[in-house]
């Protein structure tokens, strides 16, 4: 009967409704501002090789868009550099690339060179949490990088306890938070948090005293109930890197 079968369809509905928030992506998406995190695995013999040219000649590449940090591993993994991009839009970084692709200096200096020199190279695209701005560090440091794969269905699910358990490390003032990024291709669900320290006995410092700060476990435990896994790397910025 109709009445039977209008209801059915009001009740799919509202079912795909609710599926589809928690699916969604968010409010972040109101910036078309995006950026570009890249990892590149060097080859082990190879990475003194591939930091010198960096250095040499990475200003060809930073003439064309906007660097926001450059790191090198330290702990955590090894032989692996991370770099972070900003672009206005999708088509900003079409228009980088094409660029690129016709930049004879960069071509020749420093792709032909390094390609040699890499294992393997991955990108994503995120966006900042929309309660996050890029930070700046009050002096020179290093950054640990800390990546959770979060359950499916995006920041209408976990982002209110994740943001109550990133708030709460802030809270203890023994870190400082650089930013918080949330994937937009590559593995979904993903999320990028960097923090700057003064040195790693700092950061060691202060998370022996996180741990033991209530307030800290508490927000910690509500967002777990959230995440399928977390690693983390201690990062040392390259001279080119303009978070230092």
């Amino acid at each position: 009967p109709r009445p039977l079968a209008a209801a059915f369809l009001v009740i799919f509905l509202n079912i795909f409704s609710q599926v589809h928030a928690s699916l969604a992506t968010g409010p972040r998406q109101k910036n078309s501002a995006f950026y570009e995190i890249r990892t590149y695995d060097i080859k082990p013999s190879k990475m003194k090789d591939f930091v010198e040219l960096v250095n040499k000649y990475f200003h060809l590449r930073t003439a064309h868009s906007e660097l926001v940090g450059f790191w090198s591993a330290e702990l955590g993994a090894m032989n692996k550099v991370v770099h972070i991009w900003k672009y206005e839009d999708f088509a900003h970084r079409t228009a980088v690339r094409h660029a690129l692709a016709n930049d004879k200096d960069w071509q020749g200096k420093f792709i032909s060179a390094a390609l040699p020199l890499m294992e393997k190279q991955h990108n994503e695209v995120a966006y900042l949490v929309p309660w996050c701005q890029i930070g700046k560090p009050p002096k020179e440091g290093v950054y640990e990088w800390v990546t959770f794969q979060m359950k499916p269905g995006g920041p209408a699910l976990w982002g209110e306890a994740f943001r109550a358990a990133i708030n709460a490390h802030i809270n203890t003032g023994y870190t400082k938070l650089i930013g918080v990024f949330h994937t937009e291709y590559g593995l979904l669900n993903t999320v990028h948090v960097i923090w700057w320290n003064e040195s790693p006995d700092h950061r060691a410092a202060g998370r022996h005293s996180a741990h033991e700060d209530a307030r800290v476990v508490a927000a910690v435990r509500d967002s777990v109930r959230f995440l399928e896994s977390q690693q983390n790397m201690l990062l040392m910025p390259l001279p080119c890197s303009p978070l230092k």
